[in-house]
């Protein structure tokens, strides 16, 4: 199993349209995936499931038990202010430690509005995910001016954005 974590809790998000986007190219590729959208996160979480409440809230709870079902992961990561999403980081600062992420393998795909196509993101993201444990598949994919590329149907308008995600699910797979 392959979880795909949208990484913004920003509701009907970009991040998400890709996320469902990936997964169907899993599924072309005969591979089982779930979704796990922080959208879902409940509001208050910062304040209810982290630090001394670390597994006391259920909601939060069942997002983290979605991750720790997928053996390899996919983060689809916005580029917010130079970097990723601080809902992403603190979604990941309550998940047990060292567990977790750790002995996960990912793969990372990243979005920009900008030319950048969530390169500094995924740079962060990198190594918050390798201090943690995890494998991060080197292959990233870089998806600049998402604006332009992802279309009303959820499909990208690039050929090459298509090959580029194609080419990394099939090295996920591999990983």
């Amino acid at each position: 199993m392959i979880t795909i974590l949208a990484g913004t809790n920003r509701p009907h998000s970009r991040a998400r349209r890709i996320a469902n986007y990936y997964q169907t190219i899993l599924a072309d590729l005969g591979a089982s995936s779930q979704i796990l959208d922080l959208a879902e996160l409940p509001e208050n979480f910062t304040a209810t499931a982290l630090y001394h409440n670390v597994g006391n809230h259920p909601e939060f709870n069942n997002l983290a038990t979605m991750l720790d079902a997928g053996e390899k992961l996919v983060i689809v990561v916005p580029e917010y202010n130079a970097s990723f999403p601080g809902v992403l980081k603190a979604f990941i600062d309550g998940l047990t430690y060292p567990g977790g992420i750790q002995g996960k393998k990912a793969a990372l795909v990243g979005l920009s509005s900008g030319g950048q196509g969530g390169l500094l993101a995924m740079a962060h993201l990198t190594d918050v995910l390798m201090y943690l444990g995890a494998s991060v598949l080197p292959q990233r994919v870089r998806l600049p001016f998402i604006n332009q590329d992802l279309n009303a149907e959820g499909g990208l308008n690039h050929d090459l954005s298509r090959k580029l995600l194609h080419e990394q699910a099939v090295a996920l797979l591999a990983f």
